[in-house]
């Protein structure tokens, strides 16, 4: 799992989270934090920061709501109380990574992910383009076939861009492909159609 704190220089508010996510992280071995400041608003568009502090679990602010913009302002947390606080509480952030190991899908086959021209199958952070393709990823894994389109569309609404967006530049980036009327056909190494190929077969 990569965990990214986000904050402005001089947050009041970084120390609370720093304090709670620590012991939050006392529980896991082998997770690491990076922490980046962020000092305009087109780095936080860039990053994905919806105030300071914002914490991103694998590229995702699972506590932004839909539609929620960039913004470099001090952040205030909704607790089950009703109410605010500068970070979210310990047990909001146990529930947030707990959520977030669980649903990372399992290591690609070395096979799958050194094909396609050499390309691995993990799609970059930025942009929310990892976020829709663990979302994509997730639902073949759980349910055999794509996600609805409802399910990419709030993967990618924290990140201020639309579905269809993220969708053309995982094509491009051949992460994944479409069938004849747009609908995701495959995500390596899923398929949504029949391919006759089984465990060991390399995607495409």
């Amino acid at each position: 799992m990569r965990i990214e704190l986000l904050t402005v220089t001089d947050c009041p508010n970084s120390a609370v989270i720093e304090e709670r996510l620590a012991e939050v992280l006392a529980e896991r071995d082998g997770v690491q934090v990076t922490r980046t400041v962020i000092d305009t608003v087109a780095e936080a568009e860039r990053y994905g920061m919806h105030g300071s502090p914002t914490l991103l679990l694998d590229g995702r602010d699972p506590f932004a709501a839909p539609g929620t913009q960039a913004s470099v302002s001090c952040r205030l947390y909704r607790g089950e109380d009703g109410q605010a606080q500068g970070a979210p509480s310990i047990a909001e952030l146990r529930r947030a990574v707990a959520d977030a190991a669980e649903t990372e899908c399992c290591p690609v086959p070395a096979a799958v992910s050194v094909g396609r021209a050499g390309r691995g199958r993990v799609a970059p952070v930025e942009g929310g383009l990892r976020a829709v393709h663990q979302a994509v990823l997730r639902s073949f894994a759980t349910t055999g076939v794509a996600p609805d389109p409802a399910v990419v569309e709030q993967a990618a609404a924290p990140y201020g861009v639309s579905f269809a967006h993220v969708l053309a530049q995982l094509v491009a980036g051949d992460f994944l492909t479409l069938d004849a009327d747009g609908q995701i056909e495959a995500a390596y190494p899923f398929s949504a159609t029949p391919t006759g190929c089984r465990s060991n077969c390399p995607a495409g």
